[in-house]
């Protein structure tokens, strides 16, 4: 009898055209036992090709393990599974150069349908993907790796504990430039009236959460934020460089609309293209890059303590969507008022926890 089989596949592009890859897997169906996995970098593509990849990768896969067998493919993308269905038209000539491929490889299986899923039930194959763009490829086949008996299983060391590391990340309060929401990078301005406000408030709510260390990016807003509620504490201030906001270039203290304005073409990149720099300034990649750096240094100097981190919109962003297990992508699509509490939890094995987001009640 022939095997049954379900394939999950997914992909992905940090820019959209960007650094893309896909990720597929194999389950028995009548199990759920996870038979193979794949995930690999396609280059730079699009999100639509990316998806496409890790589409032919499952079916190959599955054609590997059992060339007779039904197939069902799960994915979250709608216009895949409506085109490899038949029902929709493939215009790109890249997605229908990868068809064509998983059409050949189908037409070996048994059978194949298409079914579309949720985002939230595609998981696996999107950790996957994931995976691949973050540079860590993977070809796993579970029925060639050797199989491990209760009798071959040795005594170990006793396991080492598992230690969270708590982070509340606190906005620093309001300037001039945040009523308007002005582009506001490497500038000193100070708080305002109302951002010192914000701060002695937030500084009320640090007494509650068990702060043991106060770290903070040294632009003048940031500094001001963290010494108001590092005195309310009885702590001293750390400075990290890396903790700074994005270099806006020429695009500081406009708005997004005097942006597009004066800079058309490079502020719509800018906006569209997490890997594209601002004009003479950063891109939100190489933000992500240093706030990596950053948060590396916190959970190894403080392992098991509550860090209070005083930063600014981006890095804040990108230090929930590490924790979120997401691609830089998510900036543009989380809000982050001004001494705002976001909270996630690191534990040394690797699971991660986002427990609050942009929580303003101490603000009322």
């Amino acid at each position: 009898m022939s095997g049954r089989f379900v394939v999950e596949a997914d992909g992905g592009s940090r820019g959209n055209p960007g650094p893309a890859g896909y990720g597929a897997l194999v389950r028995d169906a009548r199990t759920g036992k996870v038979l193979a996995e794949r995930a690999a970098s396609v280059g730079r593509a699009t999100n639509n090709v990316a998806e496409y990849g890790g589409l032919v990768a499952g079916l190959q896969a599955a054609l590997d393990l059992d060339a007779s067998a039904d197939v069902e493919v799960r994915m979250d993308s709608k216009l895949v599974v409506e085109q490899m269905s038949g029902r929709w038209k493939i215009k790109h000539p890249d997605m229908q150069k990868l068809a064509v491929q998983a059409r050949a490889i189908a037409r070996q299986l048994g059978s194949v349908r298409y079914t579309w899923v949720p985002r939230a039930q595609n998981g696996a194959a999107d950790a996957l993907a994931n995976s691949a763009m973050d540079g860590r490829p993977v070809h796993r086949d579970v029925a060639a790796e050797p199989s491990v008996t209760e009798d071959d299983v040795q005594p170990t060391a006793e396991p080492a504990p598992v230690v969270t590391t708590v982070t509340h990340l606190l906005r620093h309060g309001r300037t001039e430039h945040t009523p308007e929401r002005r582009y506001s990078g490497r500038n000193d301005l100070p708080l305002s009236a109302t951002g010192r406000a914000e701060a002695e408030a937030a500084a009320a709510r640090a007494k509650e959460l068990g702060i043991d260390v106060v770290v903070a990016s040294p632009l003048r807003r940031t500094r001001e934020t963290a010494e108001a509620v590092a005195a309310a504490l009885g702590l001293q201030v750390e400075l990290d460089d890396d903790l700074v906001e994005l270099d806006f270039g020429d695009l500081e203290g406009l708005t997004a609309t005097e942006a597009r304005e004066k800079h058309p073409l490079a502020a719509r990149r800018f906006m569209a293209d997490v890997t594209v720099a601002a004009p003479n300034g950063e891109s939100i990649a190489d933000v992500s890059k240093r706030v990596a750096r950053a948060r590396e240094r916190l959970l190894d100097r403080y392992a098991g303590q509550t860090v209070l981190v005083v930063s600014h919109v981006t890095p804040i962003k990108l230090l929930l969507a590490a924790g979120l297990g997401v691609g830089d992508e998510v900036v543009h699509r989380v809000f982050l008022e001004a001494a705002s509490l976001s909270t996630v939890a690191w534990s040394s094995d690797g699971r991660t926890s986002v427990r609050v987001v942009n929580d303003t009640s101490h603000l009322r």
